[in-house]
């Protein structure tokens, strides 16, 4: 797990209207460090010139900074001069190789744009004021090429996006004795002819695309590679997304670990508009002692940057690291329906938790043959072997609002409690569903003493909370007031919300309020929707919060976000990667597949238990360190 951080400065360079070569963008950045001072090569794109190149012609800027983040003496700096560039010089990768600065660029030589005049070129500079030396390198269609800043096994190595053009475009691995070679038309002839055992191959689908981002990385456990992953690249539905490989240190063409998917997607505002928007497209790394930092270009219009923690997402990259941050309890699952008790023969998922005199009390969604939802009672002292579990329901179906209408065997009743103490009540928000209205969020309480004596008769008469025409559900109380007012957190289909409220008398005015607390990130495991898991968790660092969300693919995963304090609805950090995902059989068959979904979690002497469903048919728990996921969701170094 890990999480990044776009800079507070971003963007880092926009364009300047009264220069005329750098008027309408300044994006795709590449940074290379000289001594302390951090050079930015990137690409300008200037106003149309009707004679010359009516969308604007692009050249290579440069701009210095001390501090990665704020540039200035913008200049230009590789601008077309051969024929094979003549109509633009696009995208740099720079990198330090053997006593200079090589930076690799498109070039593009004639028009209209097409696979035989978009091309490879390299220039080269010793100081990074005068380019000393130009060739063109590929004789075929290519873009983005980079090289790898030390020898591997005594060969130049270079990585770059072939027939990028001419799809499929592939990402590929060429290496050479001499630098000379690069430029040598004989080498290409021979290096093409056996092109396909030159291919690195990371795409998840064939209607996907992938293109060479930053220049590689070496780290003590590989080759770090970011690059763009493009997904539904032949369609209008086009995610593009900053993925990362790590290729091994001595053959460059084995991949040992990836990201599962997008580091980060299209999210500001600066990503989302722009000449092309929707595109987040990483053009340059440095490694900051632990620090990794992204450069990359946003919206085709400006620079900006993005920090991770590189040990974090090293961790989150190779399989075998990432697997015991959580882990399941052997005995799962802990509860099973019971066939011999009519209410919950067919499921038993989804509880509320709340810790109180030395026993974690489990309050489960169940359902019998009918799909009728009630809520039955378990209890556990070691927050694992269940201790006590109750033969009638904790609570039924009482108002008119839960009560089933239309189909006798369609859903229906108390669904997902989520429990919060303040003071000496015991709160539980549920989603009340008739079958036939939309689900909605219904809150009722009963006093500790009684929860404790299991005294069920005693439940408050339940309220509505929210409007009767919405979708709202996953809701709950956080367990302190909020400015002095009490917090609801609830799901607005796809996004999470919050309201704050002054009373929880709903008789008059319901939750009527959507602060949009976070959403669904396209093209990542929580692309579809979003909701709570239990109520937040406090911290010294923030409010934990455990979500869930759901893919395109509809599986259920649980991840984790950090909240303010003072305002919850702001986030502070949120993991990029799931923290739990359906593994075990009964996490993906059952009557829902492929869904881990949990409504509450306890925080034992820094440990959480974090209770789920398993494929909506079973209950389980899982263990993890909170200190470990805190350190995580704020590492010291971003």
């Amino acid at each position: 797990m890990y999480i990044i951080r776009r800079a507070p400065n971003n963007p880092l360079l926009s364009p300047i209207a009264d220069r005329q070569w750098e008027a309408r963008a300044s994006f795709n950045g590449c940074p290379v460090k000289r001594g302390n001072v951090t050079h930015l090569l990137y690409r300008a794109l200037g106003r149309p010139d009707p004679l010359m190149s009516p969308g604007g012609l692009s050249t290579i800027g440069k701009a210095i900074s001390i501090n990665g983040e704020r540039f200035h003496d913008r200049k230009q700096f590789i601008v077309p001069e051969e024929p094979w560039e003549k109509y633009g010089c696009e995208d740099p990768r720079v990198t330090y190789f053997e006593g200079q600065y090589i930076i690799f660029y498109t070039a593009l030589g004639g028009m209209p744009f097409g696979p035989n005049n978009i091309k490879v070129a390299a220039a080269f500079s010793t100081d990074l004021e005068h380019v000393t030396e130009k060739h063109l390198i590929t004789p075929f269609n290519a873009k983005a090429m980079t090289i790898f800043p030390e020898r591997i096994n005594g060969k130049i190595t270079v990585m770059f996006s072939a027939h990028t053009d001419e799809p499929p475009a592939h990402m590929v691995i060429a290496q050479c004795k001499k630098l000379e070679d690069l430029w040598d038309i004989t080498f290409w002839e021979k290096w093409h002819a056996d092109f396909d055992s030159h291919i690195l191959n990371p795409l998840r689908s064939d209607h996907d695309h992938v293109e060479v981002g930053a220049p590689p990385i070496k780290t003590k456990d590989g080759w770090l590679v970011v690059y763009s992953y493009i997904e539904n690249y032949f369609s209008d539905s086009k995610v593009f997304g900053i993925e990362a490989l790590l290729l091994d240190l001595n053959d460059p063409m084995k991949i040992i670990g990836r990201t599962r998917g997008p580091i980060m997607t299209p999210e500001e505002n600066y990503e989302h508009f722009g000449i092309v928007p929707e595109i987040v497209f990483p053009s340059g790394a440095l490694l900051e002692k632990n620090r990794l930092d992204i450069y990359y270009g946003a919206a085709d219009t400006v620079c900006a940057k993005a920090s991770l923690n590189v040990q974090d997402l090293l961790n989150a990259m190779i399989p075998e690291r990432h697997s015991g941050l959580v882990v399941r309890a052997k005995e799962n699952p802990i509860l099973k329906p019971l066939q011999e008790h009519a209410w919950e023969k067919r499921a038993v998922f989804n509880a509320g938790v709340v810790d109180l005199d030395g026993t974690i009390h489990i309050l489960y969604r169940a359902m019998g043959d009918d799909n009728t939802s009630v809520i039955g009672y378990a209890g556990t002292k070691n927050g694992v072997k269940i201790t006590e579990r109750s033969p009638e329901p904790a609570y039924v179906p009482r108002e008119d609002f839960e009560i089933k209408k239309g189909d006798a065997n369609g859903n229906s009743g108390c669904e997902d409690p989520r429990l919060t103490v303040i003071g000496d009540t015991v709160y539980m928000a549920y989603t009340a569903y008739d079958g036939v209205h939309a689900p909605r969020a219904a809150l009722t309480s009963i006093s500790k003493t009684d929860f404790l004596a299991k005294k069920w008769s005693k439940w408050s008469k339940a309220q509505l909370v929210t409007p009767d025409d919405y979708d709202d559900k996953d809701a709950c109380l956080v367990e302190e007031k909020i400015g002095g007012q009490y917090m609801f957190l609830h799901r607005i289909s796809p996004q999470l919300c919050a309201d704050l409220i002054n009373t929880l008398d709903f008789k008059k005015n319901r939750v009527n309020r959507c602060i949009e607390i976070m959403g669904p990130r396209p093209g990542s495991w929580d692309s579809k929707k979003i909701g709570i898991a239990g109520p937040p968790i406090k911290t010294e660092k923030g409010w934990l919060l455990i979500y869930h969300g759901v893919s395109k693919h509809k599986t259920y995963r649980l991840g984790a976000a950090l909240l303010d304090l003072d305002n919850p609805s702001i986030v502070l950090s949120r993991a990029v990667d799931p923290i739990l995902e359906p593994v075990d059989d009964f996490e993906k068959n059952g009557i829902i597949p492929n869904a881990i979904f949990s409504c509450g979690i306890v925080n034992r002497a820094g440990t959480l238990y974090i209770y789920y469903g398993g494929a909506d048919t079973v209950m389980c728990v899982a263990k993890m360190s909170l200190a470990k996921l805190l350190k995580i969701l704020t590492p010291d170094n971003l």
